[in-house]
């Protein structure tokens, strides 16, 4: 049976020690498991065959099945971002601000880590890589609990991940996973607030609102996008064609992949038909408002076109599907983008720089675009490394988590003497 209380327990133990490490110490141990990684390639890919035919078999959506499956190619990527956070600058220690108060005292915030992360996620076990490292490096201990369809994949990783620990000279229950599918035990852990200090869910909709209700540990909710391209009527049709295709169909499952654009009405004669082109091409099919519908016509110009329903602009497609809706002006882009946006990914394609000034001031998504795809919202493109996950909400941290975002701090004062008068 699986002891909540216990991994709780060996966690905290593990914390402490990880938070005394060197940065020497935290990078010697993500090579080693990077190496692992590589070394154990072949017994994970198994492990992951496993699951992938369990999930084909109960009728898995090509989508979900892509965020499943891992290659050696994926394999080598992880190991290699693994050793790209060893690289990385540690937060742990550094000051974030100083100042010497009238009285002589010094007076710093310095940053230290969290403690115990507890983290849920769904469907991709290259979560459980970028987690652990993330976590080792900012001298976090981590309670993992991944998804039922990806059980096999996550046991052989954090094994791999334990033994590097292990080689490391580290505690191997650093990094720990909740092995039972049970999903009795989610709310148990939700609820395991003396020991686990944050809890990130990356899963659906009804995971966040199921941690927002039920948690006693501080949640930080994300990775869930409907995320928008609006085309101005100032913008380069090619760049803007450009980053359509890119944002839909480059990983079209992840949560940064575009899910509806807006085309403002004065260029929509000309556009629509050229975006209708370009998704045929790539085998995306359209959700179109009414005025779109009339300017595709009956043969949509090779795309499979459907009306749109209500529902279809809340809808996070995760697959080959763009919402296509024509706005008269900037402003009721920015108000449909504000009605229905996740607050995840949203970006203008313009010339006009006012535009694109009044777009990121009023859109307050964890990441607004200028004329880029929505794919760049993403810790490795941003040059965080991996990250623990994508936070739409508004306090601790915004956008990618990485090691800044996985760290807290407290207040040092130095005297000498001092006493408060």
């Amino acid at each position: 049976m699986t002891d909540l209380i216990k991994m709780g327990q060996a966690a905290q133990l593990a914390s402490r020690q990880l938070a005394t490490l060197t940065t020497n110490q935290k990078n010697d141990a993500l090579r080693i498991i990077a190496d692992e990684l590589e070394a154990q390639s072949a017994v994970v890919l198994a492990q992951n065959v496993i699951d992938l035919e369990k999930a084909e078999a109960k009728g898995t959506s090509p989508a979900l099945m892509d965020r499943l499956r891992l290659t050696e190619e994926r394999i080598s990527k992880l190991a290699s971002d693994v050793r790209d956070v060893a690289t990385l600058p540690d937060p742990v220690g550094s000051a974030i601000d100083s100042n010497v108060l009238p009285n002589g005292m010094q007076l710093s915030r310095r940053r230290i880590p969290v403690g115990v992360l507890g983290v849920i996620y769904e469907a991709r076990p290259n979560v459980t890589i970028d987690i652990a490292s993330l976590s080792i490096k900012t001298g976090n201990a981590v309670i993992l609990r991944g998804g039922s369809e990806t059980l096999n994949s996550n046991l052989t990783l954090v094994n791999v991940i334990q033994a590097g620990l292990e080689k490391s000279g580290l505690p191997s229950v650093a990094v720990q996973y909740i092995d039972n599918p049970d999903r009795a035990l989610v709310s148990e852990f939700m609820k395991l607030d003396k020991y686990v200090d944050m809890l990130i869910p990356r899963g659906g909709h009804s995971l966040h609102k199921l941690c927002r209700e039920q948690a006693t540990i501080p949640v930080i909710t994300g990775g869930i996008g409907v995320c928008h391209v609006y085309v101005d009527e100032s913008a380069d049709f090619e760049n803007a064609l450009n980053i359509i295709e890119n944002a839909k169909v480059q990983r079209p499952s992840v949560c940064n992949a575009l899910d509806t654009i807006l085309v403002n009405d004065k260029i929509k004669d000309q556009f629509i038909p050229l975006v209708a082109k370009r998704m045929a091409e790539n085998q995306v099919a359209l959700r179109a408002d009414e005025r779109a519908m009339a300017v595709l016509g009956g043969n949509g110009h090779g795309a499979t076109v459907e009306p749109a329903g209500p529902e279809d602009w809340d809808t996070e497609w995760m697959s080959l599907v763009l919402g296509v809706k024509i706005v008269d002006t900037l402003s009721e882009a920015i108000t449909h983008i504000q009605d229905h946006s996740m607050d995840h990914s949203d970006s203008i394609v313009t010339n006009n720089w006012g535009n694109a000034t009044r777009f990121m001031n009023e859109v307050n998504s964890s990441a607004v675009f200028v004329n880029a795809s929505t794919r760049f919202n993403d810790g490795g493109q941003f040059g965080l490394g991996a990250e623990v996950a994508v936070s739409t909400q508004k306090l601790h941290a915004r956008g990618p988590m990485g090691l800044e975002e996985l760290t807290t701090y407290k207040w040092v004062c130095i005297g000498d003497g001092h006493i408060r008068p």
